[in-house]
This record gives structure tokens, C-alpha cells and sequence, in this order.
């Protein structure tokens, strides 16, 4: 993985949507047509959210796609994600665009370039081409053996060359590339009127960069024509509805506040735990874990680690949604019950909501918070401490 420590390594992705896609058929753009109910271009971020050493993704659409993409990424809550550019003509053009976009952020690091019409990248395939670059290659791309015999025609369309198939590859993105040499090829190319380049390894191979390559994934396929709706799709898992539930309970101790959905809360009381004892992260992480059947809480943090003494719960709910995202699933919902006499939950519903939402990167609308009392009865009741119920709604592919 780059050196995220060094500003300068820090990682950007640049998703390209600004084409058309005619070659896909009648309607709109490929990359915001729906495959397996998602927009493909949703698919095409996700494993970029889950890899937590990217610091900003910036997608380059067309002109008139707007609404498309409002539509297409209306349930990402990830502030890593800023407003789209506006693309050019050619690929090319929108990659320049993009570029400069970055630039004038100040951005200056390790850049990924991807298609917006590959929505099977791996998260896997995505860490591998951060890596590439974070030695001494400026360029790196991921590639696959050729199997067919390729030939080469002459004008006429007869076979001039059997080229042997041992030294060729196909290539595929994300491409990654050390974000000034890229950019500067892009300025060069312009600045000649040179505009053909079908792919940005092959700019850089015209400014003088050597071209590294990585293995590609067979599955990471570009959608291109009308079957791919159909056929990729039936190649692929459909997803399945899991639902989780999480349940957690802390007494009450010295001190003067309680974290509960990641907002501190005064109150008469502290509550007794190892970490900072929020037991309404901590059902959620369990929902999330449990929907996944991946364990629960203490499997991930267990209370023995001194490193997790006080820690922030809103890191356990973070890892448990990223767990959601890596096996290529979506947070359809969570649904969170606070039991207690005191304190009063009101107050704090909205900024727990926000909270929560954040950290599990979804859409506000997706989360629930509701709160009661057990009626003066038990430990709640007697005011002897808090707990809290949760149930996660996830979907996952029916592979998992």
C-alpha cells in the first residue's frame, strides 16, 4: 500500500462516466443502467469505498448526466466522494479533465484511473494496483495472458502476422500512475493536438514512462454490449436479503455522560465498559456482523486487547459496514431500540441518525432510531444501566 504517513503518496481514484456507451444499445449511458438493481456505476465504486487508503474519489460525467449520477450515487454517505466534473468529447479529454480537477485540489499523490462500466473490480484488484506504484514505478496496469491466437490484417483484410501470443496481454483498470507524470503527458498530448489514446498506459508510453504490469482479474469484464445486461448478469451471484440482530447492556458508573449512536450525552452517570460502553454501536456491529455470520463484537475486539480499552465504538460499526461493502453487499437498513428511563433519547434522535449514517456509509433515510422504557421494571427500570436492540437488513451475493 502507497506510504499514506507521506502526504505526497497520498491516493485519489478518477472514475470516467462521461461516455456514451452506443456500442451497449438504445437508452441511457451503460455506466447508469441497472445490473442486478444497482447502477452500474455504483458497483464501479464500491470497491474503491472499501479500501480505506483512498483519500478522494472523483467521477467525470457527461454534460447532460447530472440527474443520472445524483440518482445513481444518492445513497453513498462517504465525504471521501466529491461533486462530479463535467467530461470532454474523448476518453482521453475527460481524463485530462479530471486530472486537473485534482490538481487544483492540490491533490499529488498515486492516481487510479477506472472505467466506470466495470462494476466486478475486486477490492483485492484495487489494493494490488495501489501498491504498484508505491515503489519506484510511475505506471503500473493490470493484464491477462492472451488465450486466442491473435492476428494482424493487412488493408485488404488478409492475415499479414501471426504475432506469437506468449508476449501479449490484454489490459484492464483500475491503472495506476504517479498523478504528475500523468498529468503531464495528458498536458503534452494536448499541447500537439494528439488525441487517439484509447487507454492512459498507452499515453504514457508515448511520453517516455515505462508501463508496468500487475495480473488482472478475468472477472473484472467491461460491459460493453447489450447481452452483458443479461449474461453478465446471470454469470453473476444474485443478491440475497440477510438480516442480523444485536443486543448489548451496560451498567451505570461514575462520571458525567454516555455515548449512545456515537453522540455524547450528558448525564448523572457514566457507564461501566472497555471500550467507550456505547451499546447502541455496539448492537448495530452485531446486526451488521451477524447478517455477514461472521461473528459478534468480541470475535473482532475482544475486551483482553489493551488496544481497544476507551476506544471509540463509531471504529466498530465503520469496520463491520466495510465488511458489508468488501464482500460485495449493500446496507439496506438499520433499525436501532435504545431501552433506558434516563437520559432522554429526543433530544439527540436526529445527530444520532446523522452519526450512524456516516460511519456506515448510508444514506440518513436508511437509519432508524427509536427509544423506550421498560416501565420501572428490571435493571432498566431501577435505573441500573441501558440497553439497546438492533436489527441490520443487508444484501449480499447469493454466492455468500
Amino acid at each position: 500500500m502507497p506510504d499514506l504517513s507521506n502526504p505526497s503518496r497520498s491516493a485519489a481514484v478518477l472514475i470516467v462516466a462521461a461516455g456514451r456507451g452506443l456500442r451497449a444499445g438504445p437508452g441511457a449511458p451503460k455506466q447508469y443502467r441497472r445490473l442486478g438493481g444497482s447502477p452500474v456505476l455504483t458497483r464501479a465504486l464500491a470497491p474503491f469505498l472499501a479500501v480505506g487508503g483512498i483519500d478522494r474519489l472523483l467521477v467525470v460525467i457527461g454534460e447532460d448526466d447530472g440527474e443520472l449520477y445524483a440518482d445513481a450515487v444518492r445513497d453513498i454517505a462517504d465525504e471521501r466522494l466529491g461533486p462530479p466534473v463535467t467530461g470532454g468529447a474523448s476518453r482521453q479529454e475527460s481524463v485530462r479533465l479530471g486530472l486537473l480537477a485534482l490538481a487544483q485540489a492540490g491533490f499529488d499523490g498515486v492516481v487510479l484511473v477506472q472505467d466506470a462500466a466495470r462494476p466486478f473490480t475486486s477490492v483485492a484488484l484495487v489494493e494490488t494496483a495501489l501498491a504498484a506504484v508505491s515503489g519506484r514505478d510511475v505506471a503500473a496496469i493490470p493484464a491477462l495472458p492472451v488465450t486466442d491466437t491473435v492476428k494482424r490484417l493487412d488493408g485488404q483484410g488478409h492475415i499479414a502476422e501471426t504475432p506469437p501470443r506468449d508476449r501479449l496481454v490484454t489490459v484492464q483498470t483500475p491503472q495506476a500512475f504517479a498523478f504528475k507524470p500523468l498529468l503531464e503527458a495528458h498536458r503534452a498530448a494536448q499541447e500537439q493536438g494528439l488525441s487517439g489514446f484509447t487507454d492512459d498506459a498507452a499515453l504514457m508510453e508515448w511520453a517516455g514512462h515505462p508501463v508496468a504490469t500487475f495480473p488482472g482479474d478475468p472477472a473484472n469484464i467491461k460491459i460493453t454490449h447489450p447481452q452483458d445486461f443479461t449474461e453478465r448478469a446471470m454469470d453473476r451471484p444474485s443478491m440475497v436479503t440477510r438480516v442480523g440482530t444485536g443486543y448489548d447492556v451496560h451498567s451505570f458508573g461514575p462520571g458525567d455522560h454516555v455515548w449512545l449512536g456515537g453522540v455524547r450525552i450528558a448525564h448523572e452517570a457514566g457507564v461501566v465498559a472497555h471500550s467507550d460502553g456505547d451499546v447502541g454501536l455496539h448492537a448495530l456491529t452485531d446486526a451488521l456482523l451477524g447478517a455477514l455470520a461472521e461473528g459478534d463484537i468480541g470475535t473482532h475486539f475482544p475486551p483482553s486487547d489493551p488496544q481497544w480499552r476507551g476506544a471509540a465504538s463509531v471504529r466498530f460499526l465503520e469496520f463491520a459496514a466495510g465488511r458489508v461493502r468488501e464482500r460485495g453487499g449493500v446496507i439496506d437498513h438499520l433499525d436501532l431500540t435504545v431501552v433506558c428511563e434516563a437520559p432522554k433519547i429526543g433530544p439527540h434522535r436526529e445527530a444520532i441518525r446523522e452519526t450512524i449514517a456516516a460511519a456506515a456509509g448510508v444514506a440518513v433515510g436508511k437509519v432508524a432510531i427509536k427509544a423506550t422504557t421498560s416501565e420501572r421494571m428490571g435493571f432498566t427500570g431501577r435505573r441500573e444501566g441501558l440497553a439497546a436492540l438492533a436489527t441490520a437488513t443487508i444484501r449480499l451475493p447469493e454466492k455468500d
